[in-house]
């Protein structure tokens, strides 16, 4: 039994990741989080430990103290001041004489130098995974596509945030970026949750894991959601050189969520849902299967699309 810490585990994919531990039980958990919240510790079965991501030295003591042997990181990677707050935490793993493995915050798909100019928290991944290379460290990245949980609706329990991409199941409106013929890897965080559980039993780590839950285009995802609700979808596509523009067709839902923001914010989300558009059309999404955990570990299964929006649409 290996004591696993989880930076940023009270919500989001790091407290699918630390649900997924407690429930198999194998490992010891603990979650790191800039406050203490002993309320919340015993709704999510692991304790907290309040960290300082700006003081190295606290860090490293905090990993010796709790004799944290991996840390898995989904906290937010742009610096609030000074060192970034991954950054910190890599290097008081490094110094830590009882950590010995670390996964980055990436959850999403393998990026590089030109990538960066497309959102600020890409040059932070790339700089984190520098900093990694730089130690003696065992680390692995996982890469799982885009999230299932913003087409399911509330009938599946999930700890992200709502965000409206593509598909308005509520109002049956679609906007594809591009042709919708390119693949798009999607998988729900609670499986991601499983199959980072089931890894910290590996030996040794490859540099990195693809993890798969289901795999379509979105003209096939569109499609599957016009089954499951019986309707035919409003379709609009929004063209590459629209995209690099960032213009982007905002959906109804988008429109109402943001209703009592200012331009500014409707500009930017233009610009940040044109980025994820144009990296659905390139293939950035279309993670190669070969490979992939899911088919190593087949016994975990997955929750597939068909079923996400079945289950958005008949609250099962």
């Amino acid at each position: 039994m290996a004591i696993i810490a989880v930076a940023g585990g009270t919500g989001g994919i790091g407290r699918a990741i630390v649900e997924a531990i407690v429930r198999r039980g194998k490992h010891n958990v603990k979650v790191l989080s800039r406050k203490a919240n002993d309320s919340l510790a015993d709704e999510i079965g692991a304790p907290i430990i309040p960290v300082d991501y700006s003081d190295v030295d606290s860090l490293t003591r905090a990993l010796e103290e709790h004799e944290i042997d991996t840390v898995i990181s989904s906290i937010f990677t742009m610096p609030v001041s000074g060192i970034a707050p991954e950054v910190a935490l890599i290097r008081a793993s490094q110094s830590s004489k009882t950590t010995r493995r670390f996964i980055p915050s990436n959850w999403g798909v393998p990026l590089d130098k030109s990538h960066e100019a497309l959102t600020p928290s890409v040059p932070m991944k790339l700089l984190a995974l520098d900093e990694l290379k730089k130690t003696d460290l065992e680390y692995t990245v996982f890469y799982v596509g885009f999230l299932l949980d913003y087409y399911t609706g509330p009938s599946i329990k999930s700890y992200m945030s709502p965000l409206i991409v593509v598909i308005d199941m509520e109002c049956n409106i679609a906007a594809i970026p591009g042709s919708g013929n390119t693949p798009i890897a999607f998988t729900h965080s609670l499986d991601v949750g499983k199959y980072v559980d089931a890894s910290l039993d590996l030996k040794k780590w490859d540099a990195s894991y693809r993890i798969i839950g289901d795999k379509a285009t979105w003209n096939e995802f569109v499609k599957l959601a016009e089954i499951a609700k019986g309707t035919q979808f409003t379709i609009v596509h929004d063209s590459v050189e629209d995209l690099k523009k960032g213009k982007v067709t905002l959906l109804p839902s988008t429109k109402r969520y943001l209703s009592s923001m200012s331009v500014n914010t409707l500009e930017g989300q233009s610009v940040f849902l044109s980025t994820f558009g144009l990296l659905f059309e390139d293939g950035t999404f279309d993670l190669e299967e070969k490979g992939a955990l899911n088919r190593l570990l087949p016994e975990i299964g997955a929750l597939k699309i068909k079923q996400a929006v079945e289950a958005a649409v008949n609250g099962v």
